[in-house]
């Protein structure tokens, strides 16, 4: 009986983890005040939207932004793609989120996922995390940073493109 019950929950994991799941119905608020509803605001036919969780005091997400914002132009216009970085800075920590911006230099679209909604409707445990949509289907999934990884993700969105 516990090998079929494992067999089960095995087998439905993996079904699960192959399935293509689609970008829940969450509404944030951008830097600027402005709100954007992830599954319906970023859903242009054929374009890759690459979802970056990130926080203020994540070290690894910062290098991450920071490396992509470098090939951010030419990535953009050769795979048709926009980054949508996602700040899960909570209440406590969320006031150094617009300070940091401007000492960058990045073009991204920052949404402020202040409650954490949307990291816990996908199921993000830690960041960096990243996420790649197209035709409002997750079709990638990356969690961490190491320098050199943002070349893999280039890779990857040719790939998928």
């Amino acid at each position: 009986m516990k090998k079929i019950i494992l067999f089960t929950f095995l087998f439905f994991n993996v079904i699960n983890a192959f399935s293509q799941k689609q970008m829940p119905n969450v509404t944030l608020t951008s830097d600027s005040n402005k709100s954007f509803n992830v599954k319906n605001d970023f859903n242009e036919k054929d374009k890759l939207y690459v979802f970056a969780f990130w926080a203020t005091w994540c070290a690894p997400c910062l290098n991450e932004l920071d490396a992509i914002n470098e090939y951010y132009a030419t990535w953009s216009a050769e795979l048709n793609m926009e980054l949508i970085a996602v700040s899960i800075d909570d209440t406590r920590t969320q006031k150094r989120v617009k300070p940091l911006l401007n000492g960058k230099n990045w073009t991204y679209t920052i949404l402020l996922d202040t409650n954490q909604d949307l990291k816990r409707a996908l199921g993000i445990a830690n960041v960096p995390y990243t996420i790649v949509v197209k035709n409002q289907k997750i079709v990638y999934v990356h969690n961490g940073y190491s320098q050199g990884a943002e070349m893999e993700l280039y890779n990857k969105l040719k790939e998928l493109k």
